[in-house]
C-alpha cells in the first residue's frame, strides 16, 4: 500500500519547497497505530519549520503538520484491539500532512462522537498551549493577563479560558475589528494599539500596577512594549514571532524586572506524564462539549494534492481555518 504525503527536502518558502510524494506505507510496530487521516489544519507552527527556523533539530526530508484527526486503520503488537476503527488525534508521531500516519497508541487521544472533525483538528496546538500557559502561570482570581495579537486563534482561546481560570484578560489587537467578539468571549478589556499607547492603557486598567503576566506572539517592538506592561516580578511568555523580529528577552527582564522568556509547548509535553497529557485533553474536550470553548470556523477545505493552494489561502490572511482534507478533494471550497 502506498502512502501519499506532503514533504520538504530543503528549507525555504513553502510555495517553493513543499512537494507531494508516494512511498510504501510502513506497518505499525509494537505500541503503534496507523491512522488514516480525515483532516488537518494549517497553523503558523506548521510552516515555521518549513522555512528553516528550527533547522538544527529537523532531519530532512520531513513531513509538516502537528494536528489532525483520523481513523485507526491498523494496530501494532501489544495495542488494544478496541482502538481499531476509532476516531483519534494521532499526536506526537509523524507529521500529519499525509494520507496515514504512525503514532504512539498510548498517546493517541480518542475523540468523542459529538465533536465534529472540524473542531477535533483544532484541539491540540492552540487550546493545549493556552491551557499549559495558564497552569504554568498559576493564573486565578485577582490576576490580570495581557495578550497581544489577540484576534488570533490562540487569542480567542485565552479570552474563553479567562472564565475557566477566573483571571482578567486584557486583549491587545491592531484594530477594533475583534473588540466585540473578544468581549463576548470573555476578555475584560480590549486595547487597539493603533489608537492608544499600550503601557499607559494597561496601567490605567490595572490601577497603576501593571498586568500579572503577558503573552507575546509578535516579537519585535510589540513584544518589547508588552514586557513594559507587566508589574515587577511578573512573567512574560513568548509564544511566537509573527513579526519575524526577535526580542532580547534577557534585556527586557533586566529593564522591567520581570521574568521574560520563550514558552515552548514541546518542553511542557516533555515533562507531562501520560495521565497529565490525557487529562488536559479531557478538560478541553469537556469545555468544547458544554459550549464554554469554541474554536475557529472553517474558511476553506482543500485536498492534500492541492497543498500549494491551501498554503496560499492561509498566507493571504483568509479569516478562519484552512483544512487539508482527503487526497482527492477538488480544490478550495468554503
Amino acid at each position: 500500500m502506498l502512502n501519499k504525503s506532503v514533504y520538504y527536502s530543503r528549507f525555504g518558502p513553502p510555495a517553493e519547497v513543499l512537494e507531494i510524494r508516494s512511498a510504501p506505507a510502513v506497518p505499525p510496530g509494537p505500541g503503534e497505530i496507523r491512522v488514516r487521516m480525515l483532516a488537518r489544519p494549517i497553523n503558523p507552527s506548521d510552516l515555521i519549520p518549513v522555512r528553516g527556523a528550527y533547522a538544527h533539530r529537523i532531519a530532512l526530508p520531513a513531513v509538516p503538520g502537528y494536528e489532525g484527526v483520523g481513523i485507526v486503520e491498523e494496530t501494532g503488537p501489544s495495542v488494544p484491539a478496541g482502538l481499531l476503527g476509532g476516531r483519534v488525534l494521532p499526536l506526537r508521531g509523524e507529521g500529519t500532512w499525509q494520507e496515514s500516519v504512525l503514532a504512539p497508541a498510548g498517546l493517541a487521544i480518542p475523540v468523542p462522537a459529538d465533536i465534529p472533525d472540524e473542531t477535533a483538528v483544532q484541539l491540540y496546538i492552540n487550546p493545549v498551549t493556552a491551557w499549559a500557559v495558564c497552569e504554568t502561570l498559576r493564573l486565578g482570581y485577582g490576576d490580570t493577563l495581557v495578550v497581544n495579537a489577540c484576534g488570533s486563534a490562540i487569542g480567542r482561546v485565552f479570552a474563553q479560558l479567562a472564565g475557566v481560570f477566573n483571571y482578567e484578560l486584557i486583549a491587545v489587537t491592531r484594530s477594533g475589528a475583534h473588540t466585540e467578539e473578544l468581549l463576548r468571549l470573555g476578555a475584560s478589556h480590549v486595547i487597539s494599539t493603533g489608537a492608544t499607547p499600550l503601557r499607559e492603557e494597561v496601567l490605567s486598567r490595572t490601577g497603576g500596577l501593571g498586568a500579572t503576566a503577558a503573552v507575546d506572539s509578535i516579537g519585535g517592538p510589540d513584544g518589547a512594549a508588552l514586557a513594559g506592561c507587566v508589574r515587577p516580578g511578573g512573567t512574560v511568555f513568548s509564544l511566537g514571532l509573527l513579526s519575524g523580529v526577535p526580542v532580547d528577552w534577557a534585556q527586557m527582564s533586566r529593564l522591567y524586572r520581570v521574568d521574560a522568556r520563550p514558552f515552548w509547548l514541546r518542553h511542557w509535553i516533555r515533562h507531562a506524564s501520560a495521565e497529565k497529557w490525557r487529562g488536559t485533553f479531557e478538560e478541553i474536550m469537556e469545555l468544547v462539549g458544554d459550549g464554554r470553548l469554541s474554536l475557529m470556523q472553517i474558511a476553506a477545505r482543500c485536498g492534500l494534492d492541492d497543498v500549494h493552494a491551501a498554503v496560499a489561502a492561509f498566507e493571504s490572511g483568509l479569516p478562519g481555518k484552512i483544512l487539508l482534507t482527503g487526497v482527492g478533494d477538488e480544490g478550495l471550497r468554503g
